[in-house]
């Protein structure tokens, strides 16, 4: 930055703007390459574990048993709940069934709360 500063050329007017624009750009890449290289030692120790947890399999199983409870849900709210799943949005949702996305985001929400409920009466049988 000081070589860059002393250039012949330089307008002495716009130094200040100059060396603040330099230095914020260094600060940046700087916690830039600091964020890539904390998410690749991340991905290094997830793929150093290995196989498959009692904790993931007990995830997989939970899963499989709400999409059956899914199932059991009415009309527009089953529909919408698996488009979140399968990764569409409640908006995407609305435009693809031409209703508003007030009452996709509605149906979405009823559909979680009917799940959430059939989830804590499932666990009220575990607990006695």
């Amino acid at each position: 930055m000081a070589r860059a500063a002393a250039h012949a050329t330089l307008d002495r007017n716009r130094l200040g703007a100059f060396l603040t624009s330099v230095a914020l750009r260094l600060c940046i890449d700087f916690y830039r390459d600091m964020d890539r290289r904390s998410r690749l030692l991340q991905r290094g120790a997830l793929a150093d574990t290995p196989g498959t947890t009692e904790e993931d399999v007990c995830d997989e199983d939970f899963g499989r048993w709400l999409l059956g409870q899914v199932q059991n849900l009415r009309g527009r709210e089953q529909e919408v709940i698996l488009a979140r799943a399968q990764g569409i949005s409640t908006a995407e949702f609305a435009r693809i069934h031409n209703i508003s996305v007030k009452a996709a985001e509605a149906a979405f929400t009823r559909g979680r709360a009917r799940l959430k409920n059939v989830c804590a009466k499932a666990l009220e049988g575990c607990a006695r």
